[in-house]
């Protein structure tokens, strides 16, 4: 069982050095173009629902 965890590491430690992380400033990239999607998107959504709630209750009365 000792054995099976230590190659475990063993092959996780080989497996880190193949991973290329982005730099800062892809990081930074990346970053606002999740942040602004998140906002399009939040802003649509809020959108549609309002206008929905507008026809159920139009619908309603």
């Amino acid at each position: 069982m000792l054995n099976r965890v230590k190659e475990f590491f063993r092959e996780v430690k080989i497996e880190i050095k193949k991973v290329v992380f982005p730099s800062k400033e892809e990081l930074i990239g990346s970053t606002w173009v999740v942040i602004i999607t998140v906002i399009v998107i939040s802003l649509f959504l809020g959108i549609v629902d309002l206008g929905l709630s507008k026809l159920v209750s139009m619908a309603l009365r």
